[in-house]
């Protein structure tokens, strides 16, 4: 069993990496999208910000987790990693129910990718749709959270999934 924490930004290619290992290992995903966009659908949650949205909704995604996690079977964050909580609160439900934690990060250096890549999905109501601040995307990129004293897994996703998957494959039977 792991416990597989994806970090990327938006349109860096976590959903279909996710998907794809899915697929491959019956692991459950877990997209934090979905849970926002439902929150923001509810009558409650129209017009909240995106603080409190964020908050809540990592909230609910951690409960379901570990509800997962709690049974025995594998599970797949897919949500950027900004902050250091999420490492935290990843390792330490790993570490509780006895799975591997694993982090595997989407890196896409490349703003007019990124940005071609959100114009071109169909977003949900909690994702951008476009970057524009080059030096936002930047800062974002550097300041992405890593695991401290733990291996984890970088992929250049501006490359096709064949080339990446088998490695990342590899790396969750570690």
């Amino acid at each position: 069993m792991f416990f597989l924490q994806m970090s990327g930004f938006p349109g860096s290619g976590k959903s279909t990496l996710a998907l794809e290992i899915a697929n491959r290992t019956g692991a459950i995903v877990i997209d934090h999208d979905v849970t926002k966009t439902a929150l923001l659908e509810t009558p409650e949650g129209e017009g909240m910000d995106g603080k409190t949205s964020g908050s809540i909704s990592y909230h609910i995604d951690w409960s379901i987790i570990e509800s997962i996690l709690s049974q025995g079977r594998s599970v797949i964050f897919d949500s950027p990693c900004l902050y250091e909580e999420i490492i935290k609160k990843g390792t330490d439900l790993a570490r509780k129910y006895r799975a591997s934690y694993k982090y595997v990060e989407c890196y896409l250096d490349d703003f007019n990718v990124i940005n071609q890549r959100l114009s071109n999905r169909e977003r949900k109501i909690s994702q951008i749709k476009e970057v524009k601040s080059f030096e936002g995307f930047k800062k974002t990129l550097k300041n992405s959270k890593k695991p401290d004293g733990q291996r984890y897994l970088v992929v250049d996703t501006s490359k096709g999934l064949d080339t990446y998957i088998h490695g990342v494959m590899w790396y969750l039977k570690e």
